[in-house]
């Protein structure tokens, strides 16, 4: 959701979870065949996503009355178009996001869909990122760090049993593809310098060097930097 000089854009992420039988050859077709007019039921409303078998909905509208009544007619077409199809929406895994800046406030718009009421969430996973509703990428990264936390424990544990080649072969795939993890997104965020930090520790392990110790030579040797890898992403 986005200001403008004289009014604002408000915006909701409808994520609706569906499916097909599992483990059949002829899975993927059969869900391409369910699945292929839904977005063009909707599109007149909304703005439809569609990835594998993860669906999503974006509504956007200047006005607030307008974009609650889309919401609730995109919601009402969807639960029509599964009863028709003869598929069942998981409502446990449907979720409500409303985009936000700093300067709004979050607008209170209960979605009532079959046997369940839903309310607007701060923060939800989509396709391995953890998305939130100022697009700050604070979870995300939180969760990154995390891992990276417990990656920089393995790296210490393998030091003394490997030489620096195969301790930084290991860094890279077991370090640099959850730091990679949607970089191109959460990489400018002020949250990220949490992961530097991590990344420092990790390339001071690598190279057996001092906790005070400046990394920036160590960097341009090993071509592992957070900033780097944001820039080349």
């Amino acid at each position: 959701m986005k200001d403008s000089k004289s009014n604002k854009l408000f915006s909701k992420w409808v994520h609706v979870k569906h499916g097909v039988p599992q483990g059949l050859v002829l899975g993927p077709l059969l869900f391409l065949i369910y699945i292929n007019d839904l977005s063009l039921r909707i599109s007149k409303l909304a703005n439809p996503i569609l990835f594998a078998d993860d669906t999503s909905v974006i509504i956007s509208n200047t006005n607030p009355e307008e974009f609650k009544n889309n919401i609730n007619s995109v919601m009402t077409e969807i639960t029509n178009w599964f009863q028709s199809n003869l598929l069942t929406m998981n409502c446990n895994k449907t979720h409500f996001m409303q985009f936000l800046t700093k300067k709004q406030n979050e607008r209170k718009i209960p979605i009532i869909i079959p046997n369940s009421i839903k309310t607007n969430i701060n923060s939800t996973k989509f396709l391995g990122l953890i998305i939130d509703n100022t697009l700050l990428w604070k979870d995300h990264i939180a969760a990154l760090t995390s891992k990276l936390n417990k990656a920089c424990y393995a790296s210490r544990a393998i030091k003394p049993f490997m030489f620096v080649d195969i301790l930084r072969m290991v860094c890279f795939s077991y370090v640099h593809s959850v730091m990679s993890c949607g970089i191109i997104f959460g990489g400018s965020s002020h949250h990220s310098n949490s992961i530097f930090k991590i990344q420092n520790r990790i390339i001071r392990i690598i190279t057996n060097t001092g906790s005070h110790d400046s990394c920036h030579q160590l960097f341009k040797q090993l071509h592992f930097s957070l900033p780097s890898q944001y820039i080349f992403s």
